[in-house]
């Protein structure tokens, strides 16, 4: 099973704290892998730690040579906390999908809607709660259209 990372923070030194979708926050020292990948030690640079930003659900990505999935942190860290799932989002999902499908970043969407690449992410990931007027800046930046369904069971 792949655990979807959803929110990162940085601690002292090289620590990092994860929060995963099934709630669990999980904390991990990249100096822990200084050993086995040297590359990493690039992280003790505080300013260089701190530009690492989480790339989608996956992973954290500092440059084009510095990296870490998330699995390796769910899997190898320590839970400090655990925190009420993120539940799944259908319009995150599609959000997520259509931008894939396009060909577009969340920067370049972010630029032809006007919503912060951050905000994008937020929509992405599931933890925002966009608005219809929001979605509708989405759909049609990507070409779409946005509908909408309410499915309920029968003879309700």
């Amino acid at each position: 099973m792949f655990h979807k990372a959803v929110e990162l923070s940085f601690g002292e030194g090289t620590s990092l704290e994860v929060r995963f979708q099934d709630g669990k926050v999980k904390q991990y020292d990249m100096a822990s892998l200084f050993d086995k990948y040297p590359q990493l030690r690039a992280l003790e640079d505080r300013n260089l730690f701190l530009s690492g930003k989480l790339m989608g659900a996956y992973g954290i990505v500092w440059n084009d040579d510095l990296d870490i999935e998330a699995e390796t942190i769910y899997e190898d860290g320590k839970t400090i906390r655990t925190e009420k799932p993120v539940i799944e989002n259908p319009a995150a999902r599609a959000v997520a999908a259509a931008r894939a499908v396009s060909g577009l970043s969340q920067k370049q969407l972010a630029q032809m809607t006007g919503i912060d690449q951050s905000d994008i992410s937020k929509i992405e990931r599931g933890t925002a709660n966009p608005s219809i007027s929001t979605l509708e800046r989405i759909a049609k930046a990507l070409g779409g259209k946005l509908t909408v369904s309410i499915a309920v069971p029968d003879g309700k």
